[in-house]
Parts: structure tokens; C-alpha cells; sequence
């Protein structure tokens, strides 16, 4: 999954708290919260409209169906890995990418956004579910 890319790189050089792959993370989490809720920007918007902005508290919801999608049972210990304690490091990390100019935001977007929206522990673990596809 992971690519690298200068520019991200410096991010996370900048501020250290988070592992590149946490950011990268966030990356795929947006393009998939865009997808769940229908909001996908063509591949040629060079620029965030507003018809495909997704608010910190529905980016925190696709990252978390995402990570449960991608890492099952496993995802709390990823996220400690990578940094991720609260879902306020998620709003860290976005901002840091605002600031870097790879990722854009409204006016009304703010770090705030993402304090304490849901307990990781508990959305990551005591909520997982096992799903069991029937083979026919």
C-alpha cells in the first residue's frame, strides 16, 4: 500500500508524532469516505470543491470503516503504532497536510472537528465484527 512520496515525506519530517503511513492512511481515507457518500472528485480537480468536502466527523467515520476493512482486530494496534491515539491525531494529521498545501479545507473546518468524535478502543475493538460470506 505504501508509495513514497517526497512531499509527504517532509511532512512527517516536520512533525514526527506520526508515521508516514499514518498519513498516507489518511489519503485513502478520504477517497474512500468521498466514495461511501458519493462526493468522489474527478482525477482531473486539481482543487477540493465543495460538492466533494467531507467534514472531519464523516472523514473520522470512513477511517474508521476503512481501517476495520483493511486491519480487522488489528487496527487499534496499527493506529498505536503509526502514533494514533485519539481521533484528535487524525485532525493533526489533516491539518499538517493542509499546511504542506496537499490537502484543502472550507472555512469552517478546524482542528476542533475531530476531538474526541468517537474512543478509538472502542469503535476499533469492542465494535469489530466478524463478517462470515456464505460460499455457495
Amino acid at each position: 500500500m505504501t508509495v513514497f512520496h517526497p512531499g509527504l515525506a517532509e511532512v512527517v519530517r516536520e512533525d514526527p508524532r506520526y508515521a508516514y503511513e499514518a498519513y498516507e492512511f489518511v489519503f485513502y481515507a478520504l477517497h474512500h469516505t468521498q466514495q461511501r457518500l458519493g462526493r468522489e472528485a474527478p482525477a482531473s480537480d486539481s482543487e477540493a470543491e465543495p460538492q466533494h468536502h467531507v467534514s472531519g466527523p464523516e472523514l473520522l467515520e470512513g477511517v474508521r470503516d476503512l481501517a476495520l476493512r483493511e486491519f480487522g482486530r488489528m487496527a487499534r494496534t496499527v493506529f498505536r503504532l503509526w502514533g494514533i491515539e485519539r481521533t484528535a491525531d487524525f485532525g493533526e494529521i489533516v491539518f499538517n497536510l493542509i499546511e504542506a498545501g496537499m490537502m484543502s479545507k472550507t472555512t469552517e473546518d478546524n482542528r476542533r472537528d475531530f476531538h474526541d468524535v468517537y474512543d478509538l478502543d472502542r469503535a476499533l475493538v469492542e465494535g469489530f465484527r466478524f463478517q462470515v460470506d456464505e460460499v455457495k
